[in-house]
């Protein structure tokens, strides 16, 4: 192409942009963030913020592959850059049909290869002043992984601890309300951290939790402190990153206790999506069967058959979650920095709880 063509159509070729952190990354400066590469691969985990313009779909993505290894790789190529080209003038012609001239769109792929370069090159031709990211998501995926996996937190923990039903969660969000330094890690799991904690919505991926999680991390200023839930190293089936279990088991505590009727109370509240379906939960507590009898779960589930939720919280409570919990934690390896006392949990005691930690949290 002549250097009075490139002028005419704007065109100009696009340089790689190398991001050596995950600040950077996150703090890029585009208009957009586009991520190309197909659903599946998007849904799993990708950049916060980048919408998804797939040069191939799933089905395009494994019929290019297949024709790449078993035919050829120019076979492969050549039928993946017609398909890439219809694509992306879909693209333009839909969502991107609004944008101007001034528009800026940063681009990638798995690897910041072909799929990515040809999306770009298009752009660019246009006249928009497009970019893509070296190394594509395995870049950005190296620095959540080298800030989770590599590296100790540089975060003070705090851990917000307390029996089943003492309104830990609801408490934390009170906390974040008044501008204490929270990470929800049952928000970010998709979980509520206990055999009933599934939610109608599931849970994300492993990579998407850690993206969230290192994002989240990321945003907080270490030389204040930051409270977590106290779970153990998993929720759900989600695992969390070794370096934030190895903070957590040297954190300082503070512990919410309140009496059993206010618990029980509060977890019939906090879970009436859950006993609104009775088949479901009998489900969800057949597991127990052999860690505490068939005659205690049967009990249980006479309770929730029975209508007496209440009831049915305290139970489980005090033949299951009380003992498990203290038998989990490793309260004599942790510092307690306050027992704070919530007589009711409702949003008064939720209230009054959440101003007795941030007391406790005023001298660290």
């Amino acid at each position: 192409m002549g250097l009075l063509h490139r002028r005419v159509l704007g065109y100009r070729a696009c340089m790689p942009i190398e991001f050596n952190s995950l600040d950077a990354i996150l703090n890029h400066g585009f208009d957009t963030v586009i991520d190309v590469r197909s659903p599946a691969e998007f849904a799993e985990d990708h950049v916060p913020g980048a919408i998804n313009l797939p040069a191939l779909t799933d089905a395009q993505r494994v019929g290019v592959g297949t024709v790449y290894k078993r035919i050829s790789a120019f076979d492969g190529r050549k039928i993946g850059a017609a398909m890439v080209a219809r694509n992306v003038a879909d693209h333009i012609d839909g969502p991107l049909a609004t944008k101007d001239g001034s528009w800026r769109p940063l681009v990638y792929c798995w690897r910041g290869g072909q799929r990515s370069g040809s999306v770009a090159t298009i752009l660019s031709q246009i006249g928009w002043r497009t970019e893509v990211v070296q190394g594509g998501y395995q870049t950005f995926r190296r620095l959540v992984n080298h800030a989770l996996y590599d590296d100790p937190l540089p975060h003070r923990v705090v851990l917000l601890d307390g029996n089943t039903g003492t309104a830990k969660t609801a408490i934390l969000a009170r906390l974040a309300a008044r501008g204490v330094q929270v990470i929800d890690l049952e928000g970010l799991a998709g979980h509520r951290g206990s055999l009933l904690g599934a939610t109608a919505a599931g849970q994300p991926s492993q990579k998407a939790f850690e993206t969230a999680l290192a994002v989240a991390l990321n945003g907080l200023d270490p030389a204040r402190p930051v409270v977590v839930e106290a779970e153990s190293s998993k929720i759900g089936r989600i695992a969390l990153p070794p370096s934030l279990w190895v903070a957590m088991l040297a954190a300082r505590r503070v512990v919410i206790e309140a009496p059993m009727q206010a618990r029980a109370a509060f977890l019939t509240a906090a879970y009436a999506d859950i006993i609104a379906e009775p088949d479901e939960v009998a489900r969800r507590l057949a597991p127990l069967r052999n860690l505490r009898g068939h005659a205690v779960v049967d009990g249980w589930i006479a309770l929730l058959r029975g209508g007496e939720f209440a009831a049915l919280a305290t139970a489980l409570m005090v033949e299951h979650y009380d003992a498990a919990y203290t038998k989990s934690r490793r309260i004599d390896e942790r510092d307690v920095i306050a027992v704070v006392q919530a007589q009711t949990l409702d949003e008064v005691g939720q209230d009054r709880a959440a101003d007795a930690v941030m007391a406790a949290l005023s001298g660290l």
